[in-house]
């Protein structure tokens, strides 16, 4: 059985997550990271030399970084179906992966960290708003993008819409004040209709 490694609070492991049980798959989570610890032991440590959340193992085959492992699935068990056959189309899909991972995450990552983790009276404002408005102008890119569009690649839903709605669940509901994105909002509101996403969008932010 496949087995994920990870606390669900983890945006990273909110994706993988999805992406199994949007596939159907019956797969074991084990708690790790955050208060629940495991990730400094050595025989976590042997899996993901990061020592970072999620991890998986299927049947011997040890994966991590969250992008990559949702890319795995979708390939191993939804090829033609979540992960398009179409070689164009799979490369739309994987530059908007790649956008959530290298734009959209982290001109958020501050603003978390600081709303959520960070002690009020610890908080710093200007790091606050700095990440706010970088936060701001991804969202704005994404909700151009979404006007007259049901999914972010192509007409199907696909691992787009697990990573970028795993992002914007945590963009939605951080403790801020944000411009209406009306087109995202919609987006999302579907996303989080599907069974799939239920785990995340019943996950709190923190």
């Amino acid at each position: 059985m496949l087995r994920v490694w990870g606390r669900l609070t983890s945006v990273n492991v909110q994706k993988v997550v999805w992406t199994a049980e949007e596939l159907g798959l019956a797969f074991e989570r084990r708690e790790a990271g955050g208060a629940h610890g495991v990730v400094d032991t050595p025989e976590y440590r042997r899996m993901n030399p990061n020592g970072l959340v999620p991890v998986i193992e299927d049947d011997g085959f040890v994966l991590w970084e969250s992008n990559a492992i949702v890319r795995y699935l979708a390939a191993k068990h939804g090829a033609g179906t979540l992960w398009p056959d179409d070689a164009r189309r799979r490369a739309d899909v994987d530059r908007w992966m790649e956008w959530q991972s290298t734009t959209f995450t982290p001109a958020m990552r501050d603003a978390f960290l600081q709303t959520v983790r960070v002690p009020a009276e610890k908080r710093d404002p200007a790091v606050i708003e700095a990440s706010r408005a970088a936060s701001e102008k991804a969202a704005a890119i994404l909700d151009a993008h979404l006007a007259g569009r049901a999914f972010v690649a192509g007409d199907a839903f696909s691992p787009a819409d697990i990573v970028l709605g795993c992002a914007a669940h945590r963009w939605l509901h951080l403790p801020l004040a944000r411009e209406p994105r009306p087109q995202l909002e919609r987006w999302y509101a579907a996303l989080g209709a599907r069974p799939g996403a239920r785990q995340v969008v019943e996950t709190p932010v923190r």
